[in-house]
């Protein structure tokens, strides 16, 4: 069944004779974050134009969030109060207005966290769409919803006729072996309400596993790495044959590695303990080990990794237990993730804190030479805009910090996706 993509989308039908240019406005909302980009790009010549970019910071402080927008006609710096999604969505289009770039604008690519059983493709987002990822806020409480905000802010300002796709970061996880996938619970449980392991981070992992095979040359099919993507959300995947095999997240984004806000792995009976000792509700549990626990959680002082370093210099001792369990999560993963996968071909780095942390990333390698990983520490004390091979040349596992680019993802599957149907339509005139 064709799609109705509305007049509006018909309207960017072109001759097969012209070449098909477009331009894709991508919106990626974290947690506390929103990321855009706007790309053009030709089919044809199959070359993309970076545009305009940049980000907003701690959305929802009350001290004020940092905005930073590029473009090639200018920039923009400043300090504003923003309650949420839907209001830092409305202040990027805006901005791209006064820069004269919302007409170049010709879809929208959005990532969703949260895709549930049903959504393991770039999907139109129209109203049944938008009611789905709506049932699914429960399970990524701090994604789904800033991800609406930022959908519905889009339709108020640039109206419905506009193509907007969802990306979904679980789809990348979409053949999890059932071994994998499964929780060990009553299998009636689990088919009734769909209870599985899902992935998150799918489209920064997705980045990493075909960065490599494009730094090696190599196919898809022949990809065997462990990717980390460690940053306020932390999650590790083994990649076998170019696929997810197994992943740290689970049903929710709370499962795995300990995080900036979240707990990651801990024992299921503290939710009932934690309820009955402390008086409160599942939920109230539940939102304890969403934002308040973690890295902030144990060093009572913050999420942010730099500030627990520099604190743990002037010998906090509880930043510096942060820090630890930390790098030492993450090893245990690694170990894991080389049994799964028989060995590795590499071991990448990702996220704010894998991109932007020598000091880390050496604390997480730290003692692997056993398993074949040999850092080289030149390199990974590399300028900032550096990516690539940070191991030694003799290390049987290469070691691998990449500066992940969901964005260009997002926009490459809303381009094709948008294309496809172009071309659908055309074939049913």
């Amino acid at each position: 069944m064709v799609l109705d993509l509305s007049a509006a989308k018909k309207s960017l039908i072109v001759n097969h004779h012209q070449e098909i240019s477009m331009g894709i406005l991508t919106m990626n909302c974290g947690s506390s974050t929103l990321k855009f980009d706007l790309f053009e790009s030709s089919d044809e010549s199959n070359s993309t134009t970076h545009v305009a970019w940049g980000n907003i910071d701690t959305i929802g402080n009350s001290s004020g969030s940092p905005l930073h927008f590029n473009s090639e006609a200018g920039s923009r710096e400043s300090m504003d109060v923003i309650l949420n999604h839907g209001e830092a969505a409305k202040i990027v289009l805006e901005w791209l207005e006064s820069a004269q770039m919302n007409q170049r604008i010709d879809a929208i690519g959005h990532r969703i966290v949260h895709g549930g059983r049903r959504f393991v493709d770039p999907t139109i987002i129209d109203e049944s769409v938008i009611k789905e990822i709506e049932k699914l806020k429960s399970l990524a409480p701090l994604h789904n919803n800033a991800a609406l905000l930022a959908i519905y802010a889009c339709r108020k300002k640039l109206g419905d006729g506009l193509p907007m796709v969802g990306v979904f970061d679980t789809a990348f996880f979409r053949k999890l072996p059932m071994h994998a996938s499964m929780y060990a619970i009553p299998h009636e449980i689990a088919s009734k309400h769909h209870i599985q392991r899902y992935g998150f981070h799918g489209i920064a992992h997705r980045y990493m596993t075909e960065y490599y095979a494009s730094l090696r040359s190599i196919q898809l099919d022949e990809v065997n790495v462990i990717t980390l993507h460690l940053g306020a959300g932390c999650s590790a995947v083994a990649v076998m044959g170019g696929y997810a095999v197994d992943t740290s997240m689970g049903f929710t984004p709370l499962e795995g590695l300990m995080m900036g806000t979240r707990s990651g792995d801990l024992d299921p009976s503290l939710v009932g303990y934690i309820s009955h000792q402390e008086g409160l509700r599942v939920d109230q549990v539940e939102k304890i080990l969403n934002k308040s626990s973690g890295l902030l959680g144990v060093s009572g002082r913050s999420a942010d990794m730099r500030e627990l370093l520099h604190a743990e210099g002037e010998g906090d001792k509880r930043s510096a237990l942060a820090v630890e369990m930390f790098c030492y999560r993450v090893r245990k993963y690694i170990g894991a993730y080389l049994t799964v996968l028989g060995g590795a071909q590499a071991v990448i780095f990702g996220g704010g804190i894998g991109e932007n942390s020598p000091e880390v990333r050496a604390r997480i390698c730290r003692g692997m030479e056993w398993c074949g990983m040999i850092l080289d520490a030149e390199r990974n004390l590399s300028p900032y805009d550096f990516q690539g091979q940070i191991s030694r040349e003799e290390s049987p596992v290469r070691i691998l910090a990449v500066r992940v680019n969901e964005g260009s993802v997002i926009a490459n599957d809303t381009r094709k996706y948008v294309t496809d149907q172009r071309l659908e339509e055309r074939r049913n005139f």
